[in-house]
């Protein structure tokens, strides 16, 4: 009895063994080719930043004052004006593309070169607006005060957008650009559970210190072509 059930426990065990041996095989060319890399999560990291076109990375607020004067028939008159302002920092993200985003296998580096931070127009708090006037009878009497308050608005405005340039604003409005920038595209490395590092940084910034380690590396452009290649092979 023993002897008769043996060649079939051994065929089957043979069977058995035969299966396991394929499928750990097919297990791992299934694990291979969906194998997560850091060049394809920064490309779809990368898309998903261009959506979203203009990102606003820093806000301040600020107070203008101006003086206009005008003389007409001998008179003149003076109007002051208080012009409450805030103003956005932004970054064209549809300005960045598959150039500017370089992997450095060497160091595990993702290196973003982002576009420069761009001042929107201010927006004015009419609300809050202020004037001090001097000189009644020339209003009065003409489109004087139409005049000034036209001119105090422009150099108003002007004047929040001359402040707004002051090089302590805008190292905070670079600082949370590359914070939103290098957390957009560290954050799904991190669930992939890659270990890599995201250096985000303007190009004025990029000096002969690094210039050496951006030649060394690839942009994920021309990662992504060549196993495009190797794919069609």
């Amino acid at each position: 009895m023993k002897r008769r059930y043996a060649i079939p426990l051994a065929i089957m065990a043979g069977v058995l063994v035969i299966i396991g041996a394929l499928s750990w095989l097919l297990l791992s060319r299934f694990e291979s080719s969906f194998a997560l890399d850091p060049v394809s999560i920064a490309s779809a990291s990368l898309d998903g930043l261009r959506e979203q076109n203009r990102l606003t990375v820093f806000s301040a607020s600020y107070n203008a004052t101006v003086t206009t004067a005008v003389s007409r028939m001998g008179l003149s008159a003076r109007k002051t004006l208080i012009m409450p302002g805030s103003v956005r920092y932004e970054v064209d993200l549809a300005k960045l593309d598959a150039e500017n985003v370089r992997w450095d296998e060497t160091t595990k580096t993702l290196s973003v070169e982002m576009p420069p931070i761009e001042i929107a127009r201010p927006e004015v708090r009419i609300d809050r607006i202020q004037s001090y006037d001097d000189g009644g009878i020339l209003m009065a009497l003409t489109d004087a005060e139409k005049t000034l308050d036209d001119a105090n608005r422009k150099k108003g405005v002007a004047e929040l957008a001359k402040q707004a340039k002051n090089p302590l604003q805008m190292r905070l409005a670079r600082d949370a650009a590359r914070r939103a920038v290098e957390s957009s595209f560290v954050l799904p490395l991190r669930a992939a559970g890659l270990d890599a590092k995201v250096d985000a940084f303007f190009a004025f910034e990029r000096g002969a210190a690094n210039t050496d380690r951006w030649d060394v590396s690839r942009s994920i452009k021309d990662v992504l072509v060549d196993k495009e290649k190797q794919g069609a092979k």
